[in-house]
């Protein structure tokens, strides 16, 4: 983030430390938690207790992917992603700010979020808008109806070609969400398959939203039963978390069904937004963002972001960051498409931000000297904690706290290096 005083606050040495600082919390549950024993389940006397893979990792990656562009219509965007504590990264993502031809004012952006591996997502990454514009569907004329064919002819064929590749290639397993944006002059065509999700903030507020595919939803588990599946545990057959998808083969197998008749259904849920000059953004976006944050927030926190930050990487690092803070488990990627009227720079919000970080450093000097005054150096933790408790008044909204723990972090080390400097000068003079 960049503020009218200060540069960069992106300080993963210091993320890493907080994570180590805080992993004795956290370790029994990525460590036996997930894909073990159930929670309160012990093995019996004399039984030896089966060991599995855990897809958590003790300590996160925090290496973020970014990338950023534009389109000459006036588009702006961004992408931010991190593998977090996933064993694995399975996200992939497709940004064409500029399609080609006649289609030369037209966009096209998608997050491809994997399970069971990373093939099935990468796979679709490289071919979904190709079978979309193959349909020949998506003209000059714009026609939303016919688009919106196209878009959804685009998803079947796409899953129907990786069918064969899959059986080649052994990834019967293997499945991917998808949420994309074609865009045009005058519409915004949103497709989503599974529970990915994009929000279209307008004037401020959430203007839409989609709904992600469960399997505990009506419709969703109507089909799966009527498929030969169950849901249990809010899942397919007690397993599968989405109820769309492109992929999961091994639950498209139901005899006299066609592909959107089956458990898990490769057909998108398509929306057509028609533009506005107040549309403000687009977000589009893997579970381990909507895991953590709700619309509302996100719409929130992104707004007040883009007044304050002069790079659209900046606003997605610190989304990525905001949800590993407020826990996320899962990989996070994100893509931040920005309209001509999304918010500006503006100096009253980084007038504010600025006197925001003043606050914060003086609170955690005062917290730090507070608790040294108990003859223990405090750790990072517990100056978090006790700050956590703390009124803070002028933190962004929809993120909280734990949207400036970055800034938060960097106070603490600089007041714990200026008192060990101090002690030996002490000791020195007396």
């Amino acid at each position: 983030m960049r503020t009218a005083r200060k540069g960069s606050v992106e300080m993963p040495a210091f993320v890493r430390q907080l994570v180590k600082e805080t992993e004795k919390r956290v370790s029994s549950f990525f460590k036996g938690g997930r894909g073990g024993a159930s929670e309160g389940e012990q093995p019996g006397e004399g039984e030896k207790e089966e060991v599995i893979p855990s897809p958590y990792l003790d300590r996160p990656v925090l290496d973020k992917l970014t990338e950023e562009g534009c389109a000459r219509w006036g588009l702006t965007y961004a992408l931010g992603s991190m593998q977090g504590w996933r064993a694995n990264m399975e996200d992939f993502h497709n940004c064409v700010p500029q399609l080609g031809g006649e289609l030369a004012e037209w966009s096209f952006f998608a997050v491809f979020d994997g399970h069971a591996g990373s093939s099935v997502a990468q796979y679709c990454s490289q071919h979904l808008l190709g079978h979309i514009l193959a349909t020949a569907g998506v003209r000059l004329e714009d026609h939303p109806e016919k688009v919106k064919g196209a878009i959804t002819e685009g998803f079947m064929q796409t899953d129907k070609h990786l069918h064969s590749v899959a059986r080649r290639e052994g990834w019967e397993r293997g499945g991917t969400t998808v949420v994309s944006a074609l865009i045009s002059p005058y519409y915004i065509y949103i497709a989503n398959c599974g529970d990915s999700r994009a929000m279209l903030c307008r004037s401020g507020q959430v203007f839409f939203s989609t709904e992600d595919h469960k399997p505990y939803c009506p419709l969703e588990k109507e089909r799966i039963e009527s498929a030969g599946g169950s849901v249990s545990l809010q899942r397919i057959n007690g397993s599968l978390a989405v109820s769309r998808a492109l992929g999961d083969f091994s639950y498209k197998g139901a005899e006299n069904r066609t592909p959107s008749q089956q458990m898990v259904s490769p057909e998108p849920e398509v929306c057509i937004v028609e533009r506005s000059p107040s549309d403000e953004f687009l977000v589009l976006a893997c579970d381990g963002v909507w895991d953590t944050i709700s619309n509302e927030e996100l719409c929130a926190f992104i707004h007040n972001r883009l007044q304050v930050c002069t790079d659209l990487r900046d606003v997605c690092s610190q989304v990525i960051d905001l949800c590993l803070y407020k826990g996320s488990l899962d990989n996070i990627s994100i893509i931040l498409l920005c309209f001509p009227g999304a918010p500006q720079l503006s100096a009253v919000a980084l007038h504010q931000e600025a006197e925001l970080e003043d606050l914060l450093e003086s609170k955690v000097a005062e917290i730090y000297d507070e608790l040294s005054a108990t003859g223990e150096e405090p750790d990072l933790l517990s100056v978090l904690t006790v700050l956590a408790s703390t009124a803070i008044p002028g933190l962004p909204p929809g993120g909280g706290i734990q949207s400036k723990r970055n800034c938060i972090i960097s106070a603490y080390y600089h007041q714990r290096e200026t008192h060990q400097h101090a002690v030996p000068n002490a000791v020195g003079t007396s």
